[in-house]
């Protein structure tokens, strides 16, 4: 069989659970906010005054943060489901 049909036919990832699909959902508003809050700062700060660098920056930090746990989670349920359908690498 050609590689990238076996490619095809191999799981690559577990099925999203309905809290991963929300996490996942939860980090793109993250982002999508932070990268609005990047993009459209100086309207921002006319708005927000000087509190806007603060709230950009704690933007930045929460987004970062649950991009690690969520990386973490996906990872850790991902390896198990692999494991469970003998893919273990």
């Amino acid at each position: 069989m050609p590689l990238w049909l076996d490619l095809l036919r191999t799981p690559m990832a577990a099925p999203e659970s309905r809290s991963l699909r929300r996490m996942r959902f939860t980090w793109q508003g993250l982002c999508l906010s932070l990268a609005l809050s990047v993009g459209l700062f100086t309207p921002f700060h006319r708005m927000a005054g000087q509190l806007a660098p603060v709230l950009v920056a704690v933007l930045l930090l929460v987004t970062a943060l649950y991009t690690g746990l969520y990386v973490a989670r996906k990872q850790r349920v991902d390896k198990a489901f692999l494991e469970g359908v003998g893919e273990s690498g």
